[in-house]
């Protein structure tokens, strides 16, 4: 798969969206994404950009989001399979797209599950990302008013399509956040 520079996946993204929220959660989608491919020896590039331009139209076009996103990439001449990969995060709730490939099963299970993280971060008393741990995101994880957005359900299936514990893949969430914690506002100094 050949996916165009991170540059020009990131003046996407931003021609589209404009919010602070939904360009840092593609940023911490992209880092968490290039953590797992480092992690499972795959293209780091390729993954963390699929990762960059997931919800490349949610801000503009929430009631559809994944079909617009299908034809911009389109237009912008994307490789099918990266389109493919972009459009399996949405299975099951925006589109029909089955996540078969590791890095769509990945992309599927991190998705809701950064955002979990990043609010367990937030409500920590650091304030950081460095001493959040797998257990404390359990803990919340139970409390379905906490990060009510976060749908659990979703997570679960992605965390069972991939065969992981889900202790494991919230560890390797905040190991891939960490890189960006201050970009993120989670690095103990805000």
């Amino acid at each position: 798969m050949q996916v165009p520079p991170r540059e020009e996946a990131m003046a996407l993204l931003t021609t589209y969206n404009q919010s602070e929220r939904l360009i840092a959660h593609a940023l911490a989608v992209e880092a968490v994404m290039r953590h797992m491919a480092k992690k499972l020896g795959e293209d780091e590039d390729t993954w963390g950009i699929i990762g960059l331009v997931h919800d490349l139209d949610y801000e503009q076009f929430p009631e559809a989001h994944c079909q617009h996103t299908e034809r911009i990439l389109r237009e912008h001449d994307w490789p099918e399979d990266a389109i493919r990969a972009v459009l399996s995060h949405g299975w099951g709730i925006c589109t029909d797209v089955e996540p078969v490939h590791k890095m769509e099963k990945v992309l599927f299970a991190i998705d809701e599950l950064t955002g979990l993280v990043i609010a367990c971060a937030l409500v920590r008393p650091s304030h950081s990302l460095d001493d959040l741990t797998a257990k404390s995101v359990i803990k919340k994880w139970k409390d379905k008013s906490f990060a009510a957005g976060a749908d659990r359900e979703i997570i679960q299936r992605g965390v069972d399509m991939l065969g992981m514990e889900r202790s494991e893949l919230i560890t390797d969430v905040i190991e891939g956040l960490r890189p960006i914690a201050s970009v993120l506002g989670l690095d103990g100094t805000s």
